[in-house]
Parts: structure tokens; C-alpha cells; sequence
């Protein structure tokens, strides 16, 4: 099976166990529902994923990866509000149907994750992974070696402050907040990261 196919499978299994666990529980959901709802055999389940919990963690994932593409195309002559704003836009263009069902079924397990600890760790792997691809954006925006403490503790901050916006937003949108609320989501971004880091991250990079 090709990397591909193989991820493609993996989250449309994610998709459904995301949302039985939301239906019904955590504890209420077996491999074998899950595999039911794929319409796949619980032997495949289990060849992918290490347990029925670890299934959340493709959706949840996903549900980071926008910020984090977004940011490893920042361009060094566009500050960091313009680029957010931007592609926040584009985003919001080109996202199909699917796209935002998956984003509201990663909000789901984000929220989900507070009560549910084997969910909880679905986030917080995906949170480490932002962790480190953020250390990496910002060594090559300081032009700074990746494991330069400074540039390790920016990371750090920056992505615990994603992790914190996308906590408040989902779960005040999962709530009945009116997403109009949430018209600035980009400039949060932006604030977010610029204040974590200190200032240190934001502006615009000189050739």
C-alpha cells in the first residue's frame, strides 16, 4: 500500500471513530463498531492503529496541518498578520465541504479531550508535533540553528498558544457561538504568536 493510500485509509477510519466517540462515548465504542462503520474487518482496524482510542488521532492532526502550512509558506518579506490574513482568506476559498466536516469533527475530539483522557493524548501528540515543526519555522526565520535555546523556547510558547486558541474557539463554536464572533481568528493567530515569542517573531525578515 503507498504512503498515499495508506493515509487516505487512515483518516477515513479516523473520521468515523471521531465520530462514534462523539456520538456515543469513548468507552461505548468497540473496534469492531468502528470497523463496522468503514466497512472494513476489525484485523484491518488494528493494522493501523495501535488501539481504538489512537483512531482520533489522524482527524486531530488535520486539524492543526492548516496552521502549520500556512506558516512554513510564510514568505520573509510579509509580516506574520498580513500572511495569516491572507491565507486565512484563501482558506476560506478553496476549503470544500469535507474539509470544514473534518475540521468540525477535529474541534469535536479537541473538546472531547478534556474529559477522555486516551483523547486527550490524541491532542497533545498532535500539539508535539506542532511544537516541532514551529521550532523549525522559526530557527529558519531567525536564521538560528533549530536546537538554539532561545529559538527551542519561542517554539514552545508559540505552539502552546495555538493550542490555547484552538481550545477557546472550538469549544465556544461546539457551544453555539455565533462564528461571526470569530471574524479575527487571524489577527488572534497572529497576536498570539507575536506575544509568545516576545516580539521576537511577526515582522517582516530582511534580505
Amino acid at each position: 500500500m503507498s504512503d498515499q493510500r495508506r493515509h487516505r485509509l487512515r483518516l477515513e477510519i479516523s473520521r468515523e471513530a471521531a465520530r462514534l466517540f462523539w456520538e456515543q462515548g469513548v468507552d461505548a465504542t468497540s473496534g469492531d463498531q468502528i470497523a463496522e462503520a468503514v466497512g472494513l474487518s476489525t484485523r484491518t482496524i488494528w493494522r493501523h492503529f495501535r488501539s481504538k482510542e489512537s483512531c482520533a488521532e489522524p482527524i486531530v492532526t488535520q486539524g492543526v496541518e492548516w496552521e502549520m502550512s500556512m506558516l512554513r509558506s510564510w514568505p520573509p518579506e510579509r509580516s506574520l498578520e498580513e500572511h495569516v490574513s491572507v491565507e486565512s482568506i484563501r482558506y476560506g476559498r478553496e476549503a470544500d465541504e469535507a474539509r470544514r466536516a473534518d475540521d468540525t469533527l477535529a474541534m469535536k475530539m479537541i473538546l472531547l479531550a478534556d474529559r477522555e483522557p486516551a483523547i486527550r493524548t490524541a491532542w497533545l501528540m498532535a500539539c508535539d508535533q506542532v511544537e516541532r515543526e514551529m521550532t523549525e519555522i522559526i530557527a529558519v526565520r531567525l536564521q538560528l540553528p533549530a536546537d538554539d535555546l532561545q529559538v527551542r523556547l519561542h517554539g514552545a510558547a508559540a505552539s502552546a498558544a495555538l493550542r490555547v486558541i484552538n481550545e477557546h474557539i472550538g469549544a465556544a463554536l461546539l457551544g453555539g457561538t455565533d462564528p461571526r464572533e470569530f471574524a479575527d481568528a487571524p489577527e488572534r493567530i497572529a497576536h498570539a504568536i507575536r506575544t509568545a515569542t516576545g516580539g521576537a517573531v511577526g515582522d517582516p525578515v530582511a534580505p
